[in-house]
């Protein structure tokens, strides 16, 4: 069984998620009561835009809004190791 990932958001919340899960970021930081900005929930927008500290994920679905270097778009992307946001 693998551990569950560790995810840290502005310094104060830490929830886990199942490693190898389905669900987005976004639903994820949503069902830790993390609030989270979004719209389009397929990387349209950009609304949900949130800065990687450190970690790494893996997109889903390739964004279509306009993403920084070291930012990420939760809603069409899944944790590959623990997390550290700032969102």
């Amino acid at each position: 069984m693998t551990k569950p990932l560790r995810v840290k958001v502005n310094s104060d919340v830490l929830f886990e998620v199942p490693a190898q899960s389905d669900a987005s970021l976004l639903q994820s930081m949503e069902q830790a009561g993390v609030e989270a900005h979004f719209h389009c929930r397929s990387g349209f927008c950009g609304a949900c835009r949130t800065h990687l500290i450190s970690g790494e994920v893996a997109y889903t679905t390739e964004p279509l809004a306009y993403v920084r270097r070291g930012d990420i778009l939760p809603c069409v992307c899944v944790a590959l190791s623990d997390l550290e946001l700032e969102h």
